[in-house]
C-alpha cells in the first residue's frame, strides 16, 4: 500500500479494488463472459456510429441521437471494463487515487449524459408523433447539434461539481474498496474526512439531475400515448408506437438499474447483489442498447446490408 504523511496522518495514495471475491472457476467464467460482452459492446456501438456517419438514410435526428448514445456507451465501457477485467483475472487490483477519481469522472460523465440524452430523445419522439407536420422544421440538423452540445456542456458542469469535492476527501490507512470500480458510496465509506461537502453536493445536485429528466420523459410519453390513442386505425397506432418502443425500452432498463442501486436499494442487500446490479448499468446496458436499436430496426439492418454489398464490390477478392 502506497502511503504519504500529511499533518502527522498516514494518507492513502492508492486503493485496492476487491471486485468479485468468488472461487477461481467462477471468476474465470465471469471474466470470459464479461470479456465477450465488452468486445460485442464496443463492436456494436462502433458499428452504429459508423453506419449513422456514412449512410445517408440514417442522417435523421433519431439516428444522430442514437449515435451519441453509442458514444456515451463506449465511453462507459472503456472506462469500467479494462480495470474490472484485470481485477477478475487477478482476484483484485490496485488503482491510484488520481486514477480512481479519473474513473469516477468519466463514469459520471457517461451516466449523466445518458440521462440528458434520453430526455432529448423523448422530446424528439414527442415532436415526431404529436406534431408530425412541423417535425422537419423543428428538429433541424442545427437544432439537434445544439441540443446535444448543451447536453455535453451541462454534463461536464455537473460532473466537475461532483468530482472536485472528492479531491478534498482524506483516506487514512483504509484503502480497500469492496467494489469493481470507484463508485461514490464505497469511497465515502472508507474516507476519514471531507465527506460533508460531498454529501451536501450530492443532496443539492443529485435529485434535480435524476428526477427532472424523468419528469420530462414521463410528460412526453403521456402526450405521446394520448396522441396514439386518438389515431383511428389500429395499424397506424402500432406504427406510431413502434417508432418510440426502442427508446422506451432503453429508458426502462437504464432507470430501473440506476434506481435499484442508488435510489431504492433493497434492505439487507448484500454487497454481492449490489455489485451484480451495478454490472447492469455499467456493462450490460451499453451491450443491450445497440441490440435494441438495431435488431428490430429496418433502417439500420438495411444500412448494414448496403455496407456489406458495397464492401464486396470494392474488395471482390475477400
Amino acid at each position: 500500500m502506497n502511503i504519504s504523511k500529511e499533518n502527522n496522518l498516514t494518507m492513502v495514495t492508492e486503493f485496492f479494488l476487491l471486485g468479485f471475491q468468488v472461487r477461481q472457476l467462477l471468476r474465470i467464467s465471469l471474466f470470459s463472459l464479461l470479456l465477450l460482452v465488452t468486445c460485442c459492446t464496443l463492436c456494436g456501438n462502433l458499428l452504429i456510429i459508423t453506419l449513422v456517419s456514412t449512410s445517408r438514410n440514417l442522417h435523421t435526428p433519431m439516428y444522430f441521437f442514437i449515435s451519441q448514445l453509442s458514444i456515451s456507451d463506449m465511453l462507459l465501457t472503456i472506462d469500467i471494463a479494462p480495470i474490472m477485467l484485470n481485477i477478475l483475472l487477478n482476484n483484485g487490483g490496485t488503482i491510484t487515487f488520481i486514477g480512481c477519481i479519473t474513473q469516477f469522472f468519466f463514469f459520471c460523465t457517461s451516466e449523466i449524459f445518458e440521462c440528458l440524452l434520453l430526455t432529448v430523445m423523448s422530446y424528439d419522439r414527442y415532436v415526431a408523433i404529436c406534431n408530425p407536420l412541423r417535425y422537419t422544421c423543428i428538429m433541424t440538423n442545427e437544432y439537434c447539434v445544439k441540443l446535444v452540445t448543451v447536453c455535453w456542456l451541462v454534463t461536464l458542469l455537473i460532473v466537475v461539481c461532483d468530482t472536485l469535492p472528492l479531491l478534498n476527501m482524506k483516506f487514512c490507512q483504509r484503502n480497500i474498496i469492496d467494489h469493481f470500480f470507484c463508485d461514490l458510496v464505497p469511497l465515502m465509506e472508507i474516507a476519514c474526512s471531507g465527506t460533508q461537502l460531498v454529501q451536501l453536493e450530492v443532496s443539492i445536485l443529485g435529485p434535480p439531475t435524476l428526477f427532472i429528466p424523468i419528469i420530462v420523459i414521463t410528460v412526453s410519453y403521456m402526450n405521446i400515448i394520448t396522441t396514439i390513442l386518438k389515431i383511428p386505425t389500429n395499424m397506424n397506432r402500432q406504427k406510431a408506437f413502434s417508432t418510440c418502443s426502442s427508446h422506451l425500452a432503453v429508458v426502462s432498463i437504464f432507470y430501473c438499474s440506476l434506481f435499484s442501486v442508488y435510489v431504492f436499494p433493497t434492505k439487507g442487500q448484500t454487497l454481492t447483489i449490489s455489485k451484480a446490479l451495478s454490472l447492469l448499468y455499467t456493462i450490460f446496458t451499453p451491450f443491450i442498447n445497440p441490440i435494441i436499436y438495431s435488431l428490430r430496426n429496418k433502417d439500420i439492418m438495411k444500412a448494414v446490408r448496403e455496407a456489406i454489398i458495397e464492401k464486396s464490390l470494392f474488395f471482390p477478392q475477400l
